[in-house]
Protein backbone atom coordinates (compact mmCIF):
# COMPACT_ATOMS: atom_id res chain seq x y z
CA UNK A 1 0.00 0.00 0.00
CA UNK A 2 1.67 3.34 -1.22
CA UNK A 3 -1.56 5.69 0.39
CA UNK A 4 -4.60 4.44 2.65
CA UNK A 5 -6.84 4.30 5.31
CA UNK A 6 -5.91 2.23 8.65
CA UNK A 7 -8.73 1.19 11.08
CA UNK A 8 -10.43 -1.68 12.39
CA UNK A 9 -13.26 -1.43 10.75
CA UNK A 10 -13.93 0.42 7.47
CA UNK A 11 -16.83 -0.77 6.17
CA UNK A 12 -18.30 2.91 5.74
CA UNK A 13 -15.75 4.70 4.68
CA UNK A 14 -15.95 7.52 2.70
CA UNK A 15 -12.02 8.13 2.61
CA UNK A 16 -11.46 6.61 -0.75
CA UNK A 17 -13.84 8.00 -3.32
CA UNK A 18 -12.84 11.37 -1.31
CA UNK A 19 -8.75 10.94 -2.51
CA UNK A 20 -9.51 9.17 -5.53
CA UNK A 21 -11.96 12.03 -6.67
CA UNK A 22 -8.74 14.61 -6.12
CA UNK A 23 -6.99 11.98 -8.64
CA UNK A 24 -3.06 12.46 -7.41
CA UNK A 25 -2.75 8.95 -6.44
CA UNK A 26 -4.67 5.67 -5.65
CA UNK A 27 -5.86 4.68 -1.79
CA UNK A 28 -6.31 2.06 -0.15
CA UNK A 29 -8.75 0.65 2.36
CA UNK A 30 -7.01 -1.68 4.94
CA UNK A 31 -8.54 -3.38 8.18
CA UNK A 32 -6.28 -4.26 10.51
CA UNK A 33 -6.91 -6.03 13.65
CA UNK A 34 -5.12 -4.50 16.83
CA UNK A 35 -2.53 -7.54 17.18
CA UNK A 36 -1.69 -6.75 13.35
CA UNK A 37 -0.92 -2.74 14.40
CA UNK A 38 2.46 -3.22 15.48
CA UNK A 39 3.73 -5.24 12.41
CA UNK A 40 2.18 -2.54 10.14
CA UNK A 41 3.72 0.31 11.91
CA UNK A 42 7.19 -1.38 11.66
CA UNK A 43 7.45 -2.48 8.41
CA UNK A 44 6.65 1.19 7.47
CA UNK A 45 5.64 0.02 3.23
CA UNK A 46 3.82 2.86 3.12
CA UNK A 47 4.38 6.73 1.99
CA UNK A 48 1.93 8.12 3.30
CA UNK A 49 -1.50 6.61 5.76
CA UNK A 50 -4.92 8.36 7.01
CA UNK A 51 -5.67 6.48 10.52
CA UNK A 52 -8.51 6.38 12.17
CA UNK A 53 -10.59 4.44 14.88
CA UNK A 54 -9.18 2.85 17.46
CA UNK A 55 -5.72 3.75 16.09
CA UNK A 56 -5.51 7.31 17.05
CA UNK A 57 -3.19 6.95 20.06
CA UNK A 58 -2.09 3.36 19.37
CA UNK A 59 0.09 4.84 15.89
CA UNK A 60 2.12 7.17 17.90
CA UNK A 61 4.88 5.20 19.89
CA UNK A 62 5.79 3.97 16.11
CA UNK A 63 6.81 7.12 15.04
CA UNK A 64 9.78 9.53 15.13
CA UNK A 65 7.91 12.79 14.95
CA UNK A 66 4.49 14.67 15.52
CA UNK A 67 3.49 18.20 14.52
CA UNK A 68 3.10 20.48 18.35
CA UNK A 69 -0.92 20.27 17.31
CA UNK A 70 -0.81 16.37 17.12
CA UNK A 71 0.98 15.97 20.33
CA UNK A 72 -1.47 19.01 22.08
CA UNK A 73 -4.69 16.83 20.89
CA UNK A 74 -3.16 13.76 21.48
CA UNK A 75 -4.28 12.12 18.56
CA UNK A 76 -2.58 11.50 15.27
CA UNK A 77 -4.46 10.91 12.25
CA UNK A 78 -2.12 11.54 9.41
CA UNK A 79 1.28 9.87 9.14
CA UNK A 80 3.93 10.61 6.18
CA UNK A 81 7.37 8.68 5.41
CA UNK A 82 9.49 10.47 4.69
CA UNK A 83 12.78 8.48 3.77
CA UNK A 84 11.82 6.08 6.27
CA UNK A 85 10.97 8.28 9.41
CA UNK A 86 7.43 8.29 10.26
CA UNK A 87 6.02 11.99 10.70
CA UNK A 88 2.47 12.29 12.43
CA UNK A 89 0.12 14.36 11.77
CA UNK A 90 -3.63 15.82 13.03
CA UNK A 91 -5.37 17.20 10.34
CA UNK A 92 -9.16 16.53 12.08
CA UNK A 93 -8.63 20.03 13.61
CA UNK A 94 -8.02 21.86 10.00
CA UNK A 95 -11.47 19.82 8.82
CA UNK A 96 -13.41 21.25 11.30
CA UNK A 97 -11.90 24.81 11.55
CA UNK A 98 -12.94 24.68 7.29
CA UNK A 99 -16.29 23.61 8.41
CA UNK A 100 -17.12 25.78 10.72
CA UNK A 101 -15.60 29.23 9.12
CA UNK A 102 -17.60 27.90 5.54
CA UNK A 103 -20.80 29.13 8.48
CA UNK A 104 -19.47 32.09 10.19
CA UNK A 105 -15.84 33.99 10.04
CA UNK A 106 -14.82 33.17 13.92
CA UNK A 107 -16.36 32.17 17.02
CA UNK A 108 -15.43 35.12 18.87
CA UNK A 109 -17.04 36.26 22.26
CA UNK A 110 -19.03 32.32 21.95
CA UNK A 111 -19.38 29.72 24.54
CA UNK A 112 -18.90 26.82 22.92
CA UNK A 113 -20.26 23.33 23.84
CA UNK A 114 -18.19 20.48 22.79
CA UNK A 115 -20.73 17.30 23.39
CA UNK A 116 -18.41 14.44 23.97
CA UNK A 117 -14.39 13.80 25.72
CA UNK A 118 -13.10 10.99 22.70
CA UNK A 119 -10.11 12.02 20.44
CA UNK A 120 -12.82 14.49 18.16
CA UNK A 121 -13.37 16.16 20.93
CA UNK A 122 -9.72 17.23 21.19
CA UNK A 123 -9.72 18.06 17.87
CA UNK A 124 -12.87 20.19 18.76
CA UNK A 125 -11.23 21.93 21.14
CA UNK A 126 -8.61 23.14 19.40
CA UNK A 127 -10.17 24.07 16.24
CA UNK A 128 -12.57 26.37 18.99
CA UNK A 129 -9.55 27.81 20.45
CA UNK A 130 -7.91 28.56 16.54
CA UNK A 131 -11.67 30.27 16.41
CA UNK A 132 -11.65 32.94 19.44
CA UNK A 133 -13.84 31.21 21.28
CA UNK A 134 -14.59 32.98 24.36
CA UNK A 135 -15.33 30.12 26.59
CA UNK A 136 -15.13 25.92 25.67
CA UNK A 137 -17.21 24.02 27.89
CA UNK A 138 -17.10 19.80 27.44
CA UNK A 139 -19.72 17.97 28.03
CA UNK A 140 -20.41 14.28 29.19
CA UNK A 141 -22.89 11.80 30.39
CA UNK A 142 -19.83 11.20 33.47
CA UNK A 143 -18.84 14.69 33.89
CA UNK A 144 -15.43 13.28 34.32
CA UNK A 145 -12.36 14.54 33.05
CA UNK A 146 -12.77 17.99 32.99
CA UNK A 147 -16.30 18.01 31.46
CA UNK A 148 -19.99 18.58 32.75
CA UNK A 149 -22.63 16.63 33.14
CA UNK A 150 -26.03 17.34 30.71
CA UNK A 151 -27.58 18.57 33.76
CA UNK A 152 -25.03 21.21 34.23
CA UNK A 153 -24.92 22.35 30.58
CA UNK A 154 -29.31 22.62 30.69
CA UNK A 155 -28.41 24.68 34.07
CA UNK A 156 -25.22 26.74 33.41
CA UNK A 157 -24.33 27.39 30.15
CA UNK A 158 -27.78 28.35 28.66
CA UNK A 159 -26.22 31.46 26.82
CA UNK A 160 -23.67 29.00 24.58
CA UNK A 161 -23.84 30.45 20.92
CA UNK A 162 -21.86 26.65 19.13
CA UNK A 163 -22.47 23.65 19.42
CA UNK A 164 -20.60 20.67 18.44
CA UNK A 165 -21.25 16.82 18.71
CA UNK A 166 -18.68 14.73 18.47
CA UNK A 167 -20.48 11.97 19.93
CA UNK A 168 -21.64 8.76 18.13
CA UNK A 169 -25.55 9.61 19.14
CA UNK A 170 -27.77 10.24 16.08
CA UNK A 171 -25.48 7.76 13.68
CA UNK A 172 -26.92 4.61 11.54
CA UNK A 173 -27.63 2.13 12.62
CA UNK A 174 -28.84 4.24 15.35
CA UNK A 175 -30.15 7.09 13.51
CA UNK A 176 -33.03 9.24 15.20
CA UNK A 177 -31.85 10.26 18.66
CA UNK A 178 -30.23 13.33 19.39
CA UNK A 179 -27.87 13.57 22.10
CA UNK A 180 -28.85 17.04 23.65
CA UNK A 181 -32.35 19.75 23.81
CA UNK A 182 -31.24 22.31 21.31
CA UNK A 183 -34.38 24.28 22.61
CA UNK A 184 -32.53 24.43 26.75
CA UNK A 185 -29.82 26.43 24.54
CA UNK A 186 -31.83 29.72 23.38
CA UNK A 187 -28.60 31.73 22.08
CA UNK A 188 -26.96 29.18 19.40
CA UNK A 189 -26.08 30.49 16.40
CA UNK A 190 -24.56 27.73 15.01
CA UNK A 191 -24.68 23.88 15.20
CA UNK A 192 -22.55 20.81 13.79
CA UNK A 193 -22.29 17.79 14.21
CA UNK A 194 -19.37 15.39 13.21
CA UNK A 195 -21.40 12.92 11.71
CA UNK A 196 -21.91 12.48 8.54
CA UNK A 197 -23.91 9.11 8.16
CA UNK A 198 -26.74 10.00 7.91
CA UNK A 199 -26.11 13.61 6.20
CA UNK A 200 -28.83 14.62 8.57
CA UNK A 201 -29.15 13.64 12.10
CA UNK A 202 -31.93 14.13 14.24
CA UNK A 203 -30.05 16.80 15.74
CA UNK A 204 -29.50 18.64 12.60
CA UNK A 205 -32.91 18.26 11.98
CA UNK A 206 -33.92 19.97 15.19
CA UNK A 207 -31.42 22.77 14.73
CA UNK A 208 -32.96 23.56 11.52
CA UNK A 209 -36.50 23.47 12.90
CA UNK A 210 -35.33 25.96 15.28
CA UNK A 211 -33.80 28.25 12.52
CA UNK A 212 -30.12 27.27 13.87
CA UNK A 213 -28.18 27.13 11.13
CA UNK A 214 -26.45 23.76 11.05
CA UNK A 215 -23.87 21.39 8.89
CA UNK A 216 -22.81 17.83 9.24
CA UNK A 217 -19.33 16.36 9.27
CA UNK A 218 -18.87 15.62 5.45
CA UNK A 219 -17.23 18.89 4.91
CA UNK A 220 -15.01 18.10 7.80
CA UNK A 221 -14.25 14.90 5.94
CA UNK A 222 -13.63 16.21 2.74
CA UNK A 223 -11.41 19.18 4.45
CA UNK A 224 -9.12 17.07 6.40
CA UNK A 225 -8.59 14.38 3.88
CA UNK A 226 -7.13 17.51 1.27
CA UNK A 227 -5.06 18.29 4.51
CA UNK A 228 -3.16 14.81 4.40
CA UNK A 229 -2.96 14.91 0.35
CA UNK A 230 -1.19 18.23 0.71
CA UNK A 231 0.98 16.40 3.28
CA UNK A 232 1.66 13.15 1.46
CA UNK A 233 2.24 15.13 -1.98
CA UNK A 234 3.87 18.57 -0.94
CA UNK A 235 1.38 20.60 -3.24
CA UNK A 236 -1.09 22.41 -2.09
CA UNK A 237 -5.06 21.94 -2.14
CA UNK A 238 -7.08 24.92 -3.53
CA UNK A 239 -10.39 25.94 -1.51
CA UNK A 240 -12.30 25.15 -4.53
CA UNK A 241 -10.80 21.36 -5.53
CA UNK A 242 -12.12 20.67 -1.49
CA UNK A 243 -15.73 22.68 -2.40
CA UNK A 244 -15.78 20.69 -5.30
CA UNK A 245 -15.47 17.21 -4.01
CA UNK A 246 -17.91 18.09 -1.12
CA UNK A 247 -20.59 18.88 -3.59
CA UNK A 248 -19.90 15.74 -6.17
CA UNK A 249 -19.92 13.67 -2.77
CA UNK A 250 -22.49 15.07 -1.00
CA UNK A 251 -25.00 14.38 -4.41
CA UNK A 252 -23.74 11.25 -4.85
CA UNK A 253 -24.63 10.14 -1.33
CA UNK A 254 -27.89 11.80 -1.06
CA UNK A 255 -31.25 10.02 -2.17
CA UNK A 256 -33.57 11.61 -4.53
CA UNK A 257 -37.05 11.33 -2.40
CA UNK A 258 -39.99 11.98 -5.14
CA UNK A 259 -43.42 13.05 -3.18
CA UNK A 260 -46.76 13.72 -4.22
CA UNK A 261 -50.27 13.05 -4.86
CA UNK A 262 -51.74 9.37 -6.52
CA UNK A 263 -50.93 9.53 -10.07
CA UNK A 264 -48.62 12.56 -10.18
CA UNK A 265 -45.65 10.65 -12.45
CA UNK A 266 -43.45 9.75 -9.34
CA UNK A 267 -42.81 6.30 -10.53
CA UNK A 268 -42.25 6.84 -14.09
CA UNK A 269 -40.42 10.23 -13.43
CA UNK A 270 -38.28 8.36 -10.90
CA UNK A 271 -37.26 6.03 -13.45
CA UNK A 272 -36.04 8.15 -15.97
CA UNK A 273 -34.04 10.14 -13.18
CA UNK A 274 -32.48 6.56 -11.90
CA UNK A 275 -31.55 6.24 -15.76
CA UNK A 276 -30.32 9.35 -15.94
CA UNK A 277 -28.02 9.51 -12.87
CA UNK A 278 -27.49 5.65 -13.49
CA UNK A 279 -28.66 5.18 -9.64
CA UNK A 280 -31.08 2.36 -8.66
CA UNK A 281 -34.92 3.08 -8.10
CA UNK A 282 -36.51 2.27 -5.51
CA UNK A 283 -40.28 2.45 -4.99
CA UNK A 284 -41.22 1.90 -1.85
CA UNK A 285 -45.30 0.72 -3.17
CA UNK A 286 -43.61 -2.42 -4.84
CA UNK A 287 -41.59 -3.04 -1.64
CA UNK A 288 -44.70 -2.85 0.53
CA UNK A 289 -46.17 -5.45 -2.49
CA UNK A 290 -43.66 -7.49 -1.96
CA UNK A 291 -43.17 -7.74 1.58
CA UNK A 292 -46.97 -8.71 2.34
CA UNK A 293 -47.21 -10.82 -0.81
CA UNK A 294 -50.59 -9.08 -1.79
CA UNK A 295 -51.70 -6.30 -3.78
CA UNK A 296 -52.13 -3.33 -1.66
CA UNK A 297 -56.09 -3.00 -2.35
CA UNK A 298 -55.93 -6.08 -0.06
CA UNK A 299 -53.91 -5.03 2.22
CA UNK A 300 -56.63 -2.37 2.66
CA UNK A 301 -59.90 -4.47 2.38
CA UNK A 302 -58.02 -7.18 4.95
CA UNK A 303 -56.36 -5.19 7.24
CA UNK A 304 -57.22 -1.70 6.69
CA UNK A 305 -55.17 1.53 6.53
CA UNK A 306 -53.58 1.61 9.66
CA UNK A 307 -51.72 -1.87 9.05
CA UNK A 308 -50.66 -0.50 5.56
CA UNK A 309 -49.21 2.76 6.97
CA UNK A 310 -47.19 -0.01 9.64
CA UNK A 311 -45.66 -1.57 7.38
CA UNK A 312 -45.17 1.45 4.91
CA UNK A 313 -43.18 2.90 7.85
CA UNK A 314 -41.17 -0.16 8.21
CA UNK A 315 -40.19 0.42 4.14
CA UNK A 316 -39.76 3.72 4.46
CA UNK A 317 -37.22 3.29 7.45
CA UNK A 318 -34.91 0.97 6.00
CA UNK A 319 -34.67 2.30 2.27
CA UNK A 320 -33.75 5.65 4.16
CA UNK A 321 -30.56 4.10 5.58
CA UNK A 322 -28.45 4.30 2.34
CA UNK A 323 -27.82 6.80 0.32
CA UNK A 324 -27.08 7.24 -3.56
CA UNK A 325 -30.59 5.98 -5.36
CA UNK A 326 -34.34 7.91 -6.61
CA UNK A 327 -36.98 6.59 -4.39
CA UNK A 328 -40.30 7.03 -4.92
CA UNK A 329 -42.73 6.96 -1.99
CA UNK A 330 -46.35 5.98 -2.09
CA UNK A 331 -48.94 9.13 -1.72
CA UNK A 332 -49.31 8.69 2.23
CA UNK A 333 -45.65 8.67 3.03
CA UNK A 334 -45.89 12.01 4.09
CA UNK A 335 -48.88 11.55 6.60
CA UNK A 336 -46.62 10.44 9.31
CA UNK A 337 -43.89 12.50 10.60
CA UNK A 338 -41.49 9.45 11.65
CA UNK A 339 -41.30 8.75 7.36
CA UNK A 340 -40.51 12.09 6.44
CA UNK A 341 -37.85 12.57 9.12
CA UNK A 342 -36.29 9.07 8.41
CA UNK A 343 -36.39 10.14 4.35
CA UNK A 344 -34.90 13.54 5.30
CA UNK A 345 -32.08 11.92 7.01
CA UNK A 346 -30.00 10.92 3.70
CA UNK A 347 -32.53 12.26 1.21
CA UNK A 348 -33.41 16.14 -0.43
CA UNK A 349 -37.67 15.64 -1.06
CA UNK A 350 -38.70 16.68 -4.39
CA UNK A 351 -42.72 17.40 -4.33
CA UNK A 352 -43.98 16.26 -7.89
CA UNK A 353 -46.92 19.44 -7.75
CA UNK A 354 -49.68 18.49 -10.25
CA UNK A 355 -53.16 20.25 -11.28
CA UNK A 356 -55.75 18.12 -8.70
CA UNK A 357 -57.80 17.96 -12.63
CA UNK A 358 -55.00 16.54 -14.21
CA UNK A 359 -54.81 13.11 -11.63
CA UNK A 360 -56.51 10.75 -12.79
CA UNK A 361 -58.22 7.82 -10.62
CA UNK A 362 -57.07 4.19 -10.66
CA UNK A 363 -58.86 1.01 -9.07
CA UNK A 364 -55.17 -0.14 -7.54
CA UNK A 365 -55.43 3.00 -5.45
CA UNK A 366 -58.07 2.23 -2.83
CA UNK A 367 -57.93 6.62 -1.90
CA UNK A 368 -57.49 7.47 -5.33
CA UNK A 369 -60.05 5.10 -7.13
CA UNK A 370 -62.38 8.15 -7.44
CA UNK A 371 -62.50 11.36 -8.65
CA UNK A 372 -63.94 12.86 -5.42
CA UNK A 373 -61.71 10.82 -3.06
CA UNK A 374 -58.64 12.48 -5.53
CA UNK A 375 -60.10 15.93 -4.43
CA UNK A 376 -60.51 15.37 -0.59
CA UNK A 377 -57.21 14.02 -0.71
CA UNK A 378 -55.31 16.99 -2.54
CA UNK A 379 -57.21 19.28 0.09
CA UNK A 380 -55.74 17.69 3.07
CA UNK A 381 -52.64 16.55 1.28
CA UNK A 382 -51.38 19.05 -0.29
CA UNK A 383 -50.15 21.72 2.76
CA UNK A 384 -48.23 18.58 3.81
CA UNK A 385 -46.28 17.59 0.75
CA UNK A 386 -45.35 21.34 0.64
CA UNK A 387 -44.22 21.57 4.24
CA UNK A 388 -42.17 18.20 3.85
CA UNK A 389 -40.40 19.54 0.51
CA UNK A 390 -36.85 20.83 0.11
CA UNK A 391 -38.21 21.34 -3.27
CA UNK A 392 -41.42 22.00 -5.37
CA UNK A 393 -41.28 20.77 -9.39
CA UNK A 394 -44.62 21.99 -11.29
CA UNK A 395 -44.99 18.09 -13.15
CA UNK A 396 -44.27 19.48 -16.88
CA UNK A 397 -45.98 18.06 -20.02
CA UNK A 398 -43.88 14.92 -20.31
CA UNK A 399 -41.92 12.90 -17.49
CA UNK A 400 -38.76 13.99 -19.78
CA UNK A 401 -39.13 17.32 -19.27
CA UNK A 402 -40.09 17.03 -15.63
CA UNK A 403 -37.03 14.85 -14.92
CA UNK A 404 -34.37 17.47 -16.47
CA UNK A 405 -35.79 20.05 -14.00
CA UNK A 406 -34.99 18.13 -11.41
CA UNK A 407 -31.79 17.19 -12.25
CA UNK A 408 -31.52 20.84 -12.88
CA UNK A 409 -32.14 22.12 -9.50
CA UNK A 410 -30.76 19.44 -7.55
CA UNK A 411 -27.37 19.22 -9.10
Amino acid sequence: MKYGLIGEKLGHSFSREIHEKLGRYGYELREIGKDDLGAFMTARDFAGINVTIPYKTDVIPYLDEISDLAREIGAVNTVVNRGGKLFGDNTDVWGLTSLIRRMRPDLAGLTVLILGTGGTSRAAVAAAKILGAKEIVRVSRTGRDGAVTYDAAYRDYTDAGFLINTTPVGMFPNAGKSPVDLSRFPRLAGVVDAIYNPLQTRLLLDARALGIPAANGLYMLVAQAMRSAERFTDEPVGEDVTERIWRELQFEKQNLVLIGMPGSGKSTVGRLLADKLGRPLVDTDDLIVRRAGVPITEIFAKQGEPAFRDLESEVVSGVSQTGGAVISTGGGAILRRENVDALRANGVLVYLDRPVEDLLPTPDRPLADQAEKIRALFAVRAPLYRAAADLTVWVAETPEQTANEIMEKVQ
